[in-house]
Order: structure tokens, then sequence, then C-alpha cells
């Protein structure tokens, strides 16, 4: 028995010297702990074996375990829990992942200071007019817009004629500002998918509802939410676009008004206004803003639906051409709520068209089979649309 005891010992004793130190965590050391598992407890004690592996082990820890714990306690520690529907403390606009509101003045910044030059050689400032009709209008027509004034003119032209860019942080966040604001989310929503419907845009993708208006169609939905004069207006229109009866795609009239207020400086309607207020970008919004008003009145008060839009639309574009400083004026008294004044404005404005809709008759139209989808009028086009209905999208 001593004998094989003493065969025990010398091979364990051999194992453990050709252990460096340093070695400890290397394979000679699971091998060494095997032959020590075999021995008796009490060769180990004798020869020191047993203290000097609880010691290796409790001692030394492996570098590559210590660095897989921190990173996990980093992670662990940077995650923040967000319930649906809540803010985190001290984060009310930018979330991870999230992209800030941004306001209309920032945006139309960004547009000033960008490159358009190759926009600006596609534009169309006025209409094009031959013959008899071109020279009644330079001695009977509205007054030429102001020399220092053309370039906003130009800049507004240019912004029409940009579409949506992916890869533009500027048009994204334009684009998640408009559903934040229409749909009180604090979160943004992916670019694709059916929830732009819930807006008013007709498809998964929005951009592809711009056309005719470029990104101008967006910017000025922008300008009526995040200024705070319109704002209840922007509240009042969405709120009657998800009318049970009477609802209509938001965004999508939003563009039509768009098309109407770039046609309408296109044919100098609006020169003198910008002349006296020296400025068109102001003014080109508040005809939109005017519009807008304009379409919700007729469409509110007349119980009008989707099958109306053409009729309406129409009548909006006649008075906003032939009579747009009455329409700012009616803007200007509803933001002031001067009811009284709205009252006689509205009268004034159903002497124009008595019978429009504007009149108070409930009239109804019905729109040619196969009639869906509204032809905009490109903001280069040479020709102008004078007569013919004018369709929503």
């Amino acid at each position: 028995m001593d004998g094989d005891d003493s065969l025990q010992i010398d091979q364990t004793e051999k194992a453990a010297d050709r252990l460096p130190a340093e070695s400890w965590q290397d394979q000679d050391v699971n091998n060494c702990i095997s032959l020590a598992k075999s021995s008796p407890i009490s060769i180990l004690k004798k020869n020191g074996l047993l203290q000097s592996l609880a010691a290796g082990v409790s001692t030394k820890e492996p570098e590559d375990l210590n660095q897989d714990l921190k990173r996990a306690q980093e992670e662990w520690d940077a995650v923040e829990s967000i319930q649906p529907g809540s803010t985190p403390q001290n984060r009310a606009d930018v979330f991870i992942g999230q992209l800030p509101s941004i306001s209309f003045n920032e945006a139309l910044q960004h547009f000033q200071t960008a490159d358009l030059s190759a926009h600006m050689k596609n534009i169309q400032v006025t209409a094009s007019r031959t013959g008899l009709f071109a020279i009644t209008r330079l001695l009977f027509g509205p007054p030429r817009l102001h020399r220092d004034l053309q370039e906003e003119r130009n800049l507004v032209f240019a912004i029409a004629q940009c579409s949506f860019d992916n890869n533009e942080r500027v048009h994204t966040r334009v684009l998640q500002t408009v559903y934040k604001k229409l749909t009180g989310s604090r979160f943004d929503c992916s670019r694709y998918g059916s929830h732009w419907e819930e807006v008013g845009f007709q498809g998964v993708d929005p951009a592809t509802d711009l056309r005719g208006t470029g990104f101008l169609g967006l910017m000025q939905v922008l300008y009526l939410i995040m200024n705070p004069q319109t704002l209840p207006l922007a509240h009042s229109i969405y709120k009657l676009s998800q009318h049970q009866s009477q609802n209509f795609p938001f965004c999508a009239m939003s563009i039509n008004i768009t098309r109407i207020t770039i046609q309408t400086l296109r044919e100098e309607c609006l020169n003198k206004e910008c002349n006296r207020r020296k400025q068109v970008v102001g003014v080109v919004n508040d005809l939109y803003v005017a519009a807008f008003l304009h379409l919700y009145h007729i469409w509110k008060t007349q119980n009008k639906t989707i099958s109306d839009s053409g009729l309406v639309l129409k009548e909006v574009e006649d008075v906003c051409k032939k009579n747009s400083k009455l329409i700012l004026k009616r803007l200007e008294s509803y933001l002031n709520k001067e009811h009284s004044v709205l009252d006689a404005t509205l009268e004034d404005m159903s002497s124009l068209h008595p019978s429009s809709a504007v009149t108070g008759q409930s009239l109804k139209l019905d729109l040619p089979s196969g009639v869906k989808e509204a032809n905009f009028t490109g903001v280069c086009e040479l020709a102008i649309e004078m007569e013919g209905e004018t369709r929503l999208i």
C-alpha cells in the first residue's frame, strides 16, 4: 500500500514541477487538476498541492472573462426602458434613433443655403402669354414684381422643383415633424408604411404624392402646423378630415392647395401684395392657409364629401386667382377672431360667385367614372389651366 502511495506522490510532484507559476490558466493546469483529482486528499495535503491549487484558482481571474463582464455591465447600464406613449425624463423631443422636430424657418434656411442652380434652370416664373392677350395683360394686368423680390420668388419655384431625398436629413425631419404634429405621436415612424395614410397620404410612400408641387407641398403643411397662430386651424381641418362621412385625405388635399398657390403666384396675382409687404414667402404661405381655410369653411358648413372635392377645389382656385386680396383679408380676420368681419367677408365672396358653392347652396358633383386622380399642373409647364375641373389626388 505504501508503495502505491509513493508512486502516486511521485507522479503528482512531477506534474506539479513541470508547471511554471504563470501557466496555471493553460492546458497543463487542467492536466494537473485531473491528476490531483485521482490522488487521495491526504497525499495532496501532505505535499501542499491542495493549498497551491486553491490559491491559484482564487487569486487568478481570466482577463477575457473580466472584459466580457465589464462590457455586459456597461451595456446593461446604458439600457433605457421606454414605455409606449410615455416620455423619458429630460427627453422631451429627442429619443434614441429619433429626429428632432424642425421649424419652417430652419427648413427654409436649408434651401436658402443649398445649391439649387440645377432647379433654377427649369423654373417658369410667369405664365406664357402671346398675342393680344399678352398686350392686354401688360397694359391692364397686375404690376411687375419688384426686382429685389425676384430672387425670393425664384426660390419658391425652385423648392417646388425639389423632389424628396431620403439621404437629406432635413427632408426626413420635415416629413417626420408633419406626422408627429398631426397625430400627436412622440415617436418617429418608419419611412414607408400604411401609417402615412392616417395623415392623408395616398400610399406607403409620401414622396409619390408630391408630384407637381415638389417639396413645397411639405413645406407649406409644415408652416401650417408649426405656426402657433395657424396650428388650431390645422387641428380643426385635420379633425374634419377624419369625419365619418365628410372625411378626406388631409395631406393630399393640402398638396392640391399648394398647387393652386403655385399657379396663383405664377400668374402674378400676388405681385401687388408681395410688393406691398416686401416679401414673397410670407405672402405665398398666407395664401395657402387662406385657401385651406376657405375650403374648410365650405366643406364643413355645406356638408361636402369626397365626391364634391373637384368642385370645391375649383372654387378655391377661382377665388385665389380672382380676388386674392379678399381671401387674405378673410384669413386675417379669422386669426384675429373678428367673426363679424369674417361673416361680412364671406358675404362678399358669395357675391363673387352666386352660382358656386360659396352661396350656401348644397351642390353635388358627380365625377366622371374612372376619374380618381388629380392631374397636377407641373410647376414648369408652359400651359396654364384656366378652365376645366380640378380634381383631388
